[in-house]
This record gives C-alpha cells, sequence and structure tokens, in this order.
C-alpha cells in the first residue's frame, strides 16, 4: 500500500503536469472568465478519469502522445460539471475539496459562463490529438486516425444527453421524490456518474487499438467502479467526515435527495460496492498484462474514505 501511494503520487504529479499544459493563458478581455476555467480546473483531486484513461491505455499497449489531449479534456468537461453542479440552482455548495467553490469566488454568472467555456475547450483539446499522429506509415497512421475519429464519438456520447447530462437531468426531476425506485437511481449513477469513467477507459482502450469486444467489456468494467463509486460517495455522505472529505456531509438529506443508502439501506449498500468491485477487478485481470496498479487504483478509489 506504501508503494501504491507513491506510485499514486508521482502519476498524479504527472497527469497535472498534462492538464495544465492545455490550459488557456488568462489574458485578454476575455480573462476574467479563463481565470475562473483555470481556478476551477486547478481546485486539485483525484484526477481519477484522467489516470484510468491513461492505465487502460497502457494494458492494451498504447504508448503514444495521443492520449493526453483526451486525458485534459475529459478533466475539463468532469470539472465543469462539477462548476455548475454547485451552483446555488443545483446544489448550491460553496465548497469543494476543502475551498471555495467557484461561483462564491467569481459570482454565478461567471461560474455559469466557465463551466460553458470548458465544455467546449474540452472539445478543442481534444481534437488537438489528430495533427500529434502524423509521421507513421499510411496504413498505421489512417488506423490511428479512425481510433481518434472514435474516441471523440465516446467523448461527446457519454458526456452528452445519453450519458452525465441525462444523468442529471434525472437526478434533477428525481429531487424531493419520495417514489423514486432503485431502477431509477441506477440510471442516474449510471449515466451521471459511470459515464464519463466509461468514457475514460473507452477511450484509453480505443487509442491503443483496441478490439471491439474489449470495448464492450471495458465499458462494462467502467460501468461497476462508477456505480461503486457513487454509492460509496453516498456512503460517505452519511457516515463520512467534512474536514477529510473537504466538502459538508449531508448535502444529500438537505437537498431531499433519495440515495442507494436510502432505499436499501447502509449495509447492503457496502455489499453492493465490494461485489461491484471484484467483478470490475475480474475483468481486468481477464486482459493480461501487468495490471497491478490499475487494479489497486480501482479498489482505492471505490473503498476510499474521502
Amino acid at each position: 500500500m506504501e508503494d501504491f501511494q507513491k506510485i499514486l503520487k508521482t502519476k498524479v504529479f504527472e497527469i497535472e503536469k498534462i492538464i495544465g499544459a492545455y490550459l488557456p493563458k488568462e489574458e485578454g478581455f476575455q480573462r476574467k472568465v479563463l481565470e475562473a476555467m483555470n481556478y476551477s480546473v486547478l481546485a486539485g483531486g483525484k484526477r481519477l478519469r484522467p489516470m484510468l484513461m491513461q492505465e487502460t491505455y497502457r494494458l492494451f499497449g498504447g504508448r503514444g502522445k495521443e492520449i493526453e489531449p483526451f486525458m485534459a479534456a475529459l478533466e475539463m468537461i468532469h470539472t465543469y460539471s462539477l462548476v455548475h453542479d454547485d451552483l446555488p440552482a443545483m446544489d448550491n455548495d460553496d465548497y469543494r475539496r476543502g475551498r471555495k467553490t467557484t461561483h462564491v469566488v467569481y459570482g454565478e454568472a461567471f461560474a455559469i459562463l466557465a463551466g460553458d467555456a470548458l465544455l467546449n475547450f474540452a472539445f478543442e483539446t481534444a481534437l488537438k490529438a489528430f495533427p500529434i499522429q502524423t509521421e507513421e506509415p499510411e496504413r498505421l497512421r489512417v488506423e490511428q486516425l479512425l481510433g481518434i475519429a472514435k474516441a471523440m464519438e465516446v467523448l461527446a456520447v457519454k458526456a452528452g444527453i445519453y450519458g452525465m447530462i441525462g444523468g442529471q437531468t434525472a437526478d434533477i426531476e428525481a429531487e424531493g421524490s419520495n417514489s423514486i425506485t432503485t431502477e431509477q437511481l441506477l440510471f442516474i449513477h449510471e449515466n451521471k456518474t459511470a459515464a464519463l469513467i466509461q468514457a475514460a477507459m473507452m477511450i484509453g482502450a480505443i487509442l491503443a487499438g483496441a478490439g471491439v469486444g474489449e470495448v464492450q467489456r471495458i465499458e462494462k468494467c467502467a460501468y461497476n467502479i462508477g456505480i461503486a463509486f457513487q454509492i460509496q460517495d453516498d456512503i460517505l455522505d452519511v457516515i463520512g467526515n467534512q474536514e477529510e472529505l473537504g466538502k459538508p456531509i449531508g448535502s444529500d438529506e438537505k437537498n431531499h435527495k433519495q440515495t442507494y443508502v436510502t432505499l436499501n439501506g447502509l449495509e447492503e449498500s457496502k455489499e453492493q460496492v465490494q461485489k461491484l468491485s471484484e467483478e470490475a477487478v475480474q475483468i481486468i485481470d481477464s486482459f493480461g498484462g501487468d495490471s497491478m496498479f490499475l487494479k489497486e487504483l480501482i479498489l482505492s478509489l471505490i473503498h476510499r474514505n474521502k
């Protein structure tokens, strides 16, 4: 575990450099929104999604640089969703990751603009993967360009109305409802949370040249990770420590949200987290190769305390 933490710290540092290299310069008449964008992205965090993308890419033998714009782009999309989640019209949270949220620092209008800007800039960033692969033989270059195009499709779908935004919509509609079912809740979790994790791992596999069946199995693995991650988040909202989490606990109850814990109880929720995480690790094992860090990463994220 000590070795894992050291490796994790090194990888987070490397990912921070990659993300930082793609952030916009804070200049021009639009400087204020650029500052708000960078403030939001540089707020820290686990960098879970770009790390899962990179590790899945390496699992399937990927060694190029075309993954890096996608890593930065996905973190921008994830960050924009958090900026908008924190708005008064949504969760109305004043703190995230231990510091003031974007709307508190820059005002609600600039927080909305910063979120919009990050979503748009994410696709500008991902598109930068295309020029990277230009010196390969023609056959390989065509395959790689097709892979990048497919990765762009996955990014768009998983972030959109059939992914994260769809999940957010269902989540808002369910607020205050006492009749939400486990099926509805899993739809919310699958799309609001798991979709971007699926995007991360699917893009990593696609860019490394994985086959259709392998990408489908990775999508299922990422589904398990995302659902378990969100159930654990629901658990921590009940039993977590605010100082460790860096955000208020009890926000689900405050916003009258039904969660997996309220529907199924704390113990069953813990059992489901364990089952999903074991299945995810089994899928990773089925691909062979050196996946020790990836498996440790998955388990550490799912069974986290913050």
